[in-house]
């Protein structure tokens, strides 16, 4: 009896003792490891990580962490880290790095100091790592490229220090590279570069890098947007190479001490002066300074036979007081006389109906006088030739006919502008495509418009041309970009329409960063398609000609300060087919020396078209901005790039476009936690919503253009979310 009893108890301390140890280990080996960083915070932020409790059997469903089920493991991974903009102080600890499968570290927006440790770099499936606006100190870590998958790093706004280091070279899978607002110096070592085949986006800009600017840096094929070296203390000439990046690429070298000549080749012809203010010895186009070296800055160069040279070295006589007076008077006679010729001949030009650059008459005017383009051109690049402007408001059949005239013709009766003011406006490139070239010009009444240039060709084909524009400016709604005005002449084509002030929808959805911006709450979210499905709707049903837009993409959806969205673009194909030129061959006066070129990639293209649109030779219908709109919804709603979208496991070898991986993730009954954008998980009223918007944006996709709905039909079931 007794043996029995102290089996008895025997077993019980056997069965507490199990479930102690149960209770110890019941959370998973991720868990664990992300309580480190719950650990390594102060006390003041606990409250971000109420959630994390030790005690849970899995961490899936902590606030800011994503998991997934992978292949070889009987519970969810941790994928996914995104605890930004918290206000979190503390450091990053070392047990970050044991999450074998954590693709996604967004921790930016916090006060995290110290290093970045070097162990975490051990999280071999990391691909995005964003720890902007943080306070982390030292040097970039020596394992930093040992991650195979490495896309996007962003470590800008820090205070980390050091060189740049020759081991981003092994960083071969690098989309994105942002680094600005550090204190990284010296020379940025060669070969770097020329390993970094996928870099779309390089952000060096206020730093403390030195020295010159890397040559091979012109090897960087794949990048588009800003190339940013600006606010460092670069020296010596621009290297030509930066020249042969894609012609899509602007520069930003402000603030350097650069010198020479600013190179005239390639990518050059697109930038403007911005790109290289504040470098006091550049010289050159599109700078107002000459390289033209001054005579009497140039050292005086005497043979050494003269009995003068060696005073020549030693130093100059100075001039006397009163023969540097008479200099001046003299100098001083001969500009005025200069003067008064110009003068003169301006008014026997005037007189006998020649051109006049004094821009006074206003649209609508019955006068017809000639312009003088390139005496009064200051904002735009121009040729030679002098346009003739009728200055009609209903733009007279004459400028299709006479080879030297032009019309600058005001669709909108409210609005007015003077071409001489037009031409005379400061212009900045905001885009360049194969639709043409778009710059903002800033009128003097302090009013932006957006000025697109089309081209030079299509001068038999004048009547046509005005009939379509005035047909586009006919097409009035709050969501579409007003058409105000347009300019004809046989070798300029301009239209004029509103400028909107805050961007396009792929700039809020991409940004500097590559992430969302933080104002793309659903609700904005769900706003912008809203009023994108009014604009398309409106053009397809209630404008003159049922217009097909026929390049619906975020980049032609503008936004402005209220996040309204403004559709752009359309009825631009056939203009450009029309004008039967590509605007990049043109050397008007708007871009005399802007050579643009459409460099985007077929596939990126693609992305946006329809099935049946890939077809050469097909003719657009509404169905094709049909299924483009489901694209822009699908990019809504999970914050993917149609053509970056991520396999569906990690394993997997299908490359999806983005299409392809939200309708396997619905039929694999992926969680929908797991295909939206993490911005929008916080926002769980709105699931209901997101999961509606879904299934629209997939109706939208159809492969069969029969199966997809109107676009007026989308519109009314887009308000009725």
């Amino acid at each position: 009896m007794l043996c029995f009893e102290k089996l008895r108890y025997l077993a019980l301390f056997l069965l507490n003792f199990c479930l102690y140890v149960n209770s110890g280990v019941s959370l998973t080996s991720d868990g664990l490891s992300l309580l480190s960083l719950k650990s390594a915070v102060d006390a003041d932020g606990t409250a971000v990580f109420s959630d994390w409790n030790e005690d849970d059997a899995t961490p899936c469903h902590w606030t800011g962490i994503s998991c997934m089920n992978v292949s070889g493991s009987s519970d969810p991974r941790v994928v996914g880290i995104a605890v930004s903009g918290k206000n979190l102080r503390g450091y990053i600890p070392s047990e970050l790095g044991s999450l074998i499968y954590l693709r996604r570290l967004n921790l930016h927006g916090n006060r995290f100091f110290g290093s970045i440790p070097d162990q975490l770099f051990n999280a071999s499936s990391l691909h995005s790592i964003f720890l902007y606006g943080n306070n982390l100190s030292g040097s970039l870590p020596p394992s930093l490229c040992n991650l195979p998958r490495l896309q996007n790093l962003d470590l800008s706004n820090n205070s980390l220090s050091g060189p740049l280091m020759k081991i981003l070279r092994d960083c071969r899978q690098l989309q994105r590279l942002i680094l600005s607002r550090n204190g990284f110096s010296g020379e940025i070592p060669l070969a770097i570069f020329p390993e970094l085949a996928n870099l779309e986006q390089l952000d060096l800009s206020a730093n403390e890098f030195s020295g010159p600017i890397p040559d091979d840096i012109g090897e960087l094929k794949s990048l588009s947007g800003t190339l940013n070296l600006s606010f460092n203390h670069f020296t010596g000439e621009i290297p030509k190479s930066l020249g042969d990046l894609p012609l899509t690429v602007s520069f930003d070298l402000r603030n350097n001490d650069l010198s020479g000549e600013i190179p005239q080749t390639g990518s050059f012809a697109n930038q403007g002066p911005t790109a290289f203010l504040n470098n006091p010895m550049l010289c050159g186009f599109p700078l107002q300074k000459s390289c033209k070296n001054d005579p009497a800055d140039a050292p005086s160069v005497q043979s050494t036979g003269s009995p003068q040279s060696e005073e020549g070295v030693s130093g100059r006589k100075r001039l006397k007081p009163g023969l540097i007076i008479l200099i001046c008077v003299a100098d001083g006679l001969g500009v005025a006389f200069i003067g008064l010729v110009i003068i003169y001949v301006y008014w026997k030009k005037k007189d006998s109906g020649g051109c006049s650059c004094t821009g006074k008459e206003k649209l609508g005017g019955k006068e017809k006088t000639g312009l003088c383009l390139f005496p009064c051109v200051h904002g735009f690049p121009s040729n030679d030739s002098e346009v003739e402007s009728d200055k009609g408001g209903g733009g007279g059949a004459s400028g299709g006919t006479s080879g030297g005239e032009g019309d600058l013709v005001a669709i909108d009766k409210g609005f007015s502008i003077e071409l001489d003011e037009l031409l005379r406006a400061s212009a900045y490139v905001l885009g360049k495509s194969g639709l043409g070239i778009v710059y903002k010009v800033v009128l003097g009444n302090g009013i932006p418009v957006a000025v697109r240039r089309l081209g030079e060709g299509g001068e038999q084909r004048y009547k046509e041309f005005i009939a379509e524009v005035q047909a586009i400016g006919r097409v009035k709604h709050p969501n579409i970009v007003r058409l105000r005005a347009y300019y004809w002449a046989p070798d300029e084509k301009l239209l004029i329409s509103d400028f909107i002030s805050n961007g396009s929808l792929a700039s809020a959805l991409y940004g500097k960063t590559g992430l969302p911006s933080p104002n793309l709450t659903w609700s904005t979210r769900l706003k912008i398609a809203k009023g994108a499905a009014r604009a398309l709707a409106y053009i397809h049903e209630c404008s003159p000609r049922k217009f097909v837009h026929g390049d619906v993409k975020p980049s032609n959806i503008l936004l402005d300060l209220n996040f309204q969205a403004h559709i752009s673009d359309f009825g631009l194909n056939r203009l450009i087919t029309i004008t039967g030129n590509n605007p990049s061959s043109s050397g008007g006066f708007i871009g005399g020396a802007l050579p643009y070129l459409n460099l985007s990639q077929p596939e990126k293209l693609n992305s946006y078209r329809a099935p049946e649109a890939r077809v050469p030779g097909s003719r657009p219908t509404q169905k094709w901005d049909v299924y483009s709109f489901g694209v822009v919804l699908l990019e809504l709603l999970t914050g993917k790039s149609p053509e970056l979208a991520s396999p569906t496991s990690s394993t997997s070898t299908e490359i999806l476009d983005l299409v392809g991986w939200v309708r396997k993730g619905f039929e694999d009954e992926i969680p929908l936690s797991e295909m939206v954008d993490t911005m929008l998980l916080q926002e769980i009223h709105a699931k209901k919503e997101v999961l509606a918007v879904f299934h629209l944006a997939l109706a939208c996709t159809e492969g069969d253009p029969e199966l997809r709905p109107r676009m007026k039909i989308i519109s009314e079931n887009l308000e009725k979310i």
